[in-house]
């Protein structure tokens, strides 16, 4: 079948794989490249009929990489470190290409060679890196935005290296190439700009009026890949241009639903990538030179992993980051297989340096994830162990909501509550996915995030992990579960109040952990009914313990597990209405055992039962058959002199008769 062969291999492999590495709580990357190994042409089993047809879509998944984290990142986030990034890159990239060489030289290699390699070692891994961060949650932090940066510019390096590297061998080439190079990224750059502020909103812009997930989604997708493969045709890097779109585009208000629809297209693409880290494992090239890679890679780790952590500390960066870019970006790069293969055709790299070469990139690219994980715990062993070191940090603004109310949906549910939120208590977020609603509550005042409120994306965007409620109030059932799902996933403590269109999803939206649903064709009955009733002569004590009688039976399953505590406060919002009190009847009281209408508690003190609590039931307006049991809450109304009455009553012995 040959591509789509290829590509179900990939996806079955790739399954496997992720499959093994979960079960025993590795990261996922690491499955991935096992996956490739086994299907590969270098081992045993089902193999590819065309490894070159899987790179080409591995670079597809690079690039959506690259643009999705121009999506997260637009240039004002990038802003803060464009000293270390602009600056500190070239530094490390020099002194890894010098201990490169160096470690090249002792090995034997000629002095081009031990050039090439040192430059090879001087790239990183954008893919690994940027899965290893946001696996972990810490692409936002600070150490991640440093990361981020410096694996920014090391990809804009490729560009002079694939001028520079292949000229070494004919001296006085080079300077006349790069120049060229640097004009066509500049006039690169520039159209870009000029398209991403004329055009770009525009088109964006008429795609989400259409309301079709689906077309924005291939908007999305084409001019991410559209614009990365216009820098291919002008001689740049593909990634490079799907990133400066993404850039682009971050800079919109469509941003975070863009990212939210992309990333699955791009964790599968990001997928196929690992899968060719894998099948570029040559295991006989491993044991015959297993020697040689078992210095190679750890002295990559320690020296490169050093180089890292001194450019980040001379920058003024400390506590976790020096420690975290030394053991998130000692990999070697993708963009490092792309100058070695041409270092083949120029003649420059041997073919045993260049399975050396390839061997020790991938065990680097698997190795990453798992020492990317020990970055935190040893950093707080030396804080352990040194107590009084204090480290000075280059701070950063945090643009981190606190204490905010998310409300999603600006329907008109949402718009009536997203005015009483903001009257009460503050603005809230809105989120919104309907582009007219989202620029009507621009327009009053809110912050808007547009996009689905059952994206991660979107949600992050919004301030989930510090925000104190969250209101769902889409009429869509599904929505609604997946934004809890969501919700709980990125903030497990988060009170969320949902929108619930009919009875049958409260016992979903009860197993998901929503703190309280409320269907609005009920309590538009109920407040019809509350009317209703006033006006019949009704009293309003009888009315509130109607009213939560009927919330009771209704959301039962949303109160279950913690009916004890729902009923207290239930008792105690009756008891605080005009005239109401509640009275414990314990054991051995008179009343116990005897039914209402046996008691007469009416013309014995002039109180009047309204309700009755027994455990989780209440009995609103109880007939007067029913029968008061030891344990039972009942709830009078009356006068003072009537309700004291009748808790004496309560509180006689029942061997007492009973007073006329």
């Amino acid at each position: 079948m040959g591509i789509a062969g290829d590509l179900v291999l990939v996806l079955v492999a790739a399954l496997l794989g992720g499959l093994l590495a979960r079960a025993l709580g590795l990261p996922l990357i690491l499955g991935y490249v096992l996956a490739g190994l086994l299907v590969g042409p270098n081992t045993a089993g089902p193999t590819v009929s065309d490894l070159h047809d899987i790179e080409l879509l591995a670079d597809v998944g690079v690039a959506l990489l690259l643009f999705s984290l121009g999506l997260e990142f637009p240039l004002r986030k990038l802003a803060p470190i464009r000293r270390v990034a602009l600056l500190g890159t070239p530094l490390q990239m020099l002194l890894t290409i010098a201990g490169g060489f160096g470690l090249a030289r002792l090995v034997g290699w000629g002095w081009l060679e031990a050039v090439w390699f040192g430059a090879l070692l001087s790239l990183s891994s954008t893919a690994v890196a940027l899965k290893t961060l946001m696996d972990q949650r810490v692409l936002d932090t600070l150490a991640g935005r440093v990361m981020v940066g410096m694996l920014l510019v090391q990809d804009l390096a490729l560009v002079p290296l694939l001028t520079v590297l292949p000229s070494l061998a004919r001296p006085g080439t080079g300077a006349a190439a790069l120049g060229v190079a640097a004009l066509k990224a500049l006039g690169f750059v520039a159209a870009m700009l000029l398209f991403g502020a004329r055009v770009l909103p525009g088109l964006m812009g008429r795609v989400v009026s259409w309301r079709s997930r689906e077309l924005f989604l291939i908007a999305t997708a084409a001019v991410g890949l559209g614009v990365g493969y216009g820098t291919y045709l002008a001689g740049l890097s593909f990634g490079f241009g799907a990133f400066l779109a993404g850039m682009i585009l971050g800079e919109s208000a469509y941003s975070h639903q863009a990212l939210a629809d992309i990333s699955p297209l791009r964790d599968v693409f990001a997928m196929v990538f690992f899968v060719t880290v894998g099948m570029l494992i040559v295991p006989s090239v491993l044991w015959d030179n297993v020697l040689l890679v078992l210095v190679l890679l750890p002295t990559l780790l320690v020296g490169k992993g050093l180089i890292f952590a001194a450019v980040t500390r001379l920058f003024a960066y400390g506590n976790i980051v020096p420690l975290a870019a030394g053991l998130t970006l000692f990999q070697v790069g993708e963009f490092s297989f792309l100058l070695a293969r041409q270092g083949i055709k120029a003649g420059a790299i041997s073919p045993d340096l260049y399975g050396v070469f390839l061997a020790v990139a991938a065990l680097s690219m698997a190795l990453t994830p798992l020492t990317a994980r020990t970055a935190g715990p040893i950093y707080r062993w030396w804080r352990r162990r040194r107590p009084g070191t204090t480290f000075t940090t280059r701070p950063m603004a945090s643009e981190e909501r606190r204490g905010h109310t998310i409300v999603a949906g600006y329907g008109r549910v949402g718009a009536v509550v997203a005015r009483l939120v903001a009257g009460l208590v503050g603005p809230p977020v809105v989120v919104e996915l309907d582009p007219d609603r989202a620029r009507t509550a621009e327009k009053v005042g809110f912050s808007v995030v547009y996009g689905d409120a059952a994206s991660d994306a979107v949600l992050e965007a919004a301030g989930v992990s510090g925000a104190r409620l969250l209101v769902l109030t889409m009429p869509d059932p599904v929505s609604v579960r997946l934004a809890v799902e969501r919700a709980r996933g990125l903030n497990p403590t988060l009170p969320v109040l949902a929108r619930a269109v009919d009875e049958r999803v409260l016992a979903d939206l009860a197993r998901l952990g929503v703190t309280e649903a409320v269907q609005p064709e009920l309590e538009a009955a109920l407040e019809i009914t509350r009317q209703a009733m006033g006006h019949l002569g009704i009293g309003r004590a009888e009315l509130e313990a109607l009213t939560e009688m009927v919330h009771r039976e209704h959301y039962a399953p949303l109160v279950q597990e913690g009916a004890d505590r729902d009923i207290s406060r239930l008792m105690e919002r009756v008891s605080r209405a005009v005239d109401v009190e509640t009275v414990r009847v314990n054991e051995g009281s008179v009343l116990v055992g005897r039914t209402i209408a046996e008691l007469d508690i009416r013309r014995r003190t002039g109180a009047l039962i309204i309700a009755v609590r027994r455990g989780p039931i209440v009995i609103a307006n109880p007939e007067p058959s029913t029968t008061v049991e030891a344990g039972d809450v009942v709830v009078v109304t009356g006068t003072g002199s009537q309700r004291r009455e009748f808790r004496r009553l309560a509180q006689s012995h029942e061997e007492t008769t009973l007073p006329e």
